[in-house]
């Protein structure tokens, strides 16, 4: 029976074979088939042969080695066995030369005494010559005497430790007898430090006693080391070992830069408003110089391992993080807070500090750690922007509060360049925003973006109580039409303000916001309309001004006094004109709507005069007389309002064509073409109601009631079609309820 790996050979061959005799002509190959598949077996059965002689001789080795393995092991046995017997035999002659050890600890006490005798009877000796090197500043030989007493000192302490290590007093006795010794190198060590404390200078003028220094804490370093390697085997440490005065060193060096840059505050808040630019700036000084010092000078007075460079940069950093941070902590005003992250976010990593060209490539400004964490710096910015708040309130405040009192001032207020009236406002305003804006601007542009948004919005506030505070002055005004004395012209400058404070807003974004998606995101749009409506109040203002004081001459039109030769419209164009020169130092768009408005004005107060009955014509001859100066006077007015509005395009016949057209009707002699006339000013004038034609028809004096029940009930029925640019000036026009009402006329 084939086991099935045969079976799937069989089926695999098979498949081949099928695969390679699929059509007749292939059956004159089957030779050759053969032989390919003869060569493909030998050659796997070659590959084979190899393989299997390969593992053979690996496995011959293995066992040839394994071999030799169990030979080393018993001889390896044997060799143990024969020392374990050696070492037996050998215990009692140990024991036996105790006493000549005991000889030998002894006889190297005595030696190690004999070799310090020297040094021990000439101790106060050396003593003396070493405190007078140290009071010289030749520290490098006092060192050595130092060296030799300190070795002196611990070889005798070692002994007496080795022959009796409980034995504390007879080593306290040789410490006593050097008690000198640890004072001196006390006395030493201060003179060290005093070194490290003036390294910056030192290294400039004397850097051979730098150097000294040095190689002093490195023999020192040494000794440390040694000592610390014999305590592992011995347990014995001699007194004041280790005296790591290279860490020592370090810390000394960190102290004098913490107390350098603490010590360069020369001023308070109260002695001067700049005393923390004044700080950062000698401090910044301070460092850059020093740093500069160290890598050009002090790195060569040290062996490269002392990475000496290093160390002070990350001491100056530790330090000045430390100061500004304390800095960060006090109660700093706005403009501080501002000068601190300018110094930390900018200044720090600048080229006149970090980023100097003369600390590269010592200094990689990209490394450089930040000063404060960002926690701290968001803190600082919030604290920063809470108070710029409060302050923009308080100069908004102000500011307006000043220019409020010069609208009270006896004297005109000042002109632009181009003659027109301004007050002072506008640009405190913006230059005070100006100047935040840039300071903002110097830490980041983030900062920048926020400080901005809020100027705008507290400009959106502050427009809102301008708004409030001109109509307050209007109110006062109108109390007392006297006072202020310059009324107009201040009013005018509040107006012409308007068009500033616009310009500025459009200004202060295009410089601060140079992206066009983030100008378009900060919408002034609340703000337009809140100026739009200033200057449109104030340009209303200004008109009541004017038709306050024609109250009287346009009461007198349309009326006997009127008919009979009155010169009411010429005292209405000359006071007009005159108010209007009065007008020239205000803003062109601002006088041209103030035209625009006070021509409407006119006509439509004539036309109520008109609509209020206040005159009845009695005949042909008056109804002509009256027809006739209607035009005249609406002729006056084209004149006038032509001169007014030159300089700008302006449509003055339009609406002075209204009361000629009205005074036709009035002039017609033939009542029974009324209806026509009638009609043809309604179908020009669509909002002309039942009550303005029943009015108008009441002037005439001449129509019937059943005429006039005629014609408004024909007009009634007729369709109306409004123009798309027709401006209705009749639907604000209110028959007075004295004149016959059109419903009792149609009864």
């Amino acid at each position: 029976m084939m086991e099935e790996p045969d079976r799937e050979a069989v089926a695999t061959a098979v498949q081949r074979v099928a695969g390679m005799l699929q059509r007749p002509d292939q059956l004159d190959k089957v030779e050759q088939y053969r032989r390919r598949e003869a060569r493909k077996k030998a050659s796997v059965e070659a590959r084979l042969k190899a393989a299997i002689q390969s593992q053979l001789d690996g496995v011959r080795t293995g066992l040839n080695q394994l071999h030799n393995a169990l030979n080393d092991v018993k001889d390896i046995q044997q060799s143990l066995a024969d020392v374990s017997k050696d070492w037996r035999q050998s215990i009692n002659t140990i024991e036996s030369l105790k006493d000549v050890k005991d000889a030998v600890v002894q006889h190297s006490q005595l030696a190690a005494a004999v070799e310090n005798l020297k040094n021990i009877f000439s101790v106060p000796e050396i003593v003396k010559e070493t405190q007078d090197l140290i009071e010289q500043g030749n520290l490098l030989h006092a060192h050595r005497k130092l060296m030799d007493l300190e070795c002196s000192r611990d070889d005798l302490m070692y002994e007496q430790f080795r022959m009796d290590s409980k034995n504390t007093h007879e080593r306290n006795l040789i410490q006593n007898y050097f008690g000198e010794v640890q004072h001196l190198s006390e006395e030493l060590a201060k003179q060290l430090w005093m070194v490290i404390q003036r390294a910056i200078t030192t290294v400039r003028k004397d850097p051979t006693l730098l150097v000294s220094v040095v190689r002093i804490i490195e023999r020192e370093e040494k000794i440390d080391r040694r000592m610390m390697d014999r305590k592992k085997q011995t347990t014995f440490i001699p007194p004041g070992r280790p005296k790591k005065w290279k860490e020592k060193m370090f810390d000394v060096l960190e102290k004098t830069i913490v107390t350098r840059i603490e010590g360069s505050q020369a001023d308070t808040r109260e002695s001067d408003k700049m005393w923390l630019v004044r700080h950062l700036e000698i401090i910044r000084r301070y460092m850059l110089e020093d740093l500069i010092i160290v890598k050009n000078l002090m790195v060569q007075c040290y062996p490269p391992h002392y990475n000496i460079f290093n160390q002070v940069l990350d001491s100056y950093h530790r330090a000045l993080s430390s100061r500004i941070q304390e800095l960060a902590s006090e109660e700093l005003e706005a403009n501080e807070i501002v000068s601190l992250l300018t110094w930390v976010l900018n200044t720090y990593q600048s080229s006149d500090m970090m980023g100097n060209i003369d600390l590269v490539p010592e200094v990689d400004v990209k490394s450089v750690r930040p000063l404060l964490s960002q926690e701290v710096v968001d803190q600082l910015l919030h604290m920063y922007m809470a108070t710029l708040r409060s302050n923009i309130i308080g100069w908004l405040r102000k500011a307006l509060e000043t220019d409020k009192k010069d609208w009270d001032r006896n004297t005109e207020p000042e002109a632009d360049q181009d003659g027109y009236y301004q007050t002072t406002l506008p640009a405190i305003v913006f230059q005070m925003f100006e100047q935040n804006l840039q300071v903002a601007a110097q830490i980041s542009e983030d900062l920048k973006k926020k400080v901005l948004q809020l100027c705008l919005q507290q400009m959106n506030t502050f427009l809102n109580r301008y708004a409030e505070e001109a109509q307050l002055y209007k109110e006062e005004h109108l109390k007392n039409r006297q006072l202020p004395a310059c009324y107009v012209q201040y009013m005018i400058a509040i107006i012409n303000n308007c068009q500033t404070f616009k310009e500025s807003i459009v200004s202060l974004k295009r410089k601060y916001l140079k992206n066009d998606e983030d100008i378009q995101m900060t919408s002034t749009v609340t703000m337009d309309s809140t100026l739009n409506n200033i200057a449109n109040d104030g340009c209303n203002s200004l008109l009541d001004e004017v038709f306050i004081d024609l109250e009287q001459h346009l009461n007198d039109l349309l009326t006997r006094k009127w008919l009979g030769g009155s010169n009411s419209v010429d005292t209405i164009c000359v006071t007009i004109e005159d108010y209007f020169n009065d007008f020239a130092k205000i803003k062109t768009h601002y006088k041209q709507e103030m035209t625009i408005k006070a021509h409407r004005k006119v006509v439509t107060e004539y036309i109520k005069a008109i609509m209020q009955k206040r005159i009845a014509f009695r005949n042909a001859d008056e109804r002509k007389d009256g027809a006739e100066r209607m035009i005249r006077e609406a002729e006056q007015f084209k004149f006038l309002f032509k001169r007014l509005a030159s300089g700008f395009s302006e449509e003055t016949d339009g609406l002075c064509n209204t009361i000629i057209d009205i005074a036709e009707v009035i002039k017609l002699t033939d009542p029974s073409l009324l209806y026509l006339e009638v009609s043809t000013l309604v179908s020009r004038y669509p909002d002309l109601r039942d009550d303005h034609i029943a009015a108008l028809l009441a002037v005439r004096g001449d129509a019937s009631r059943e005429m006039k029940q005629m014609i408004i009930e024909t007009v009634e029925q007729s369709q109306r079609h409004q123009s798309p640019n027709y401006t209705p000036i009749f639907k604000d026009i209110i028959v007075p309820s004295t004149a016959m009402s059109v419903q009792k006329l149609l009864k």
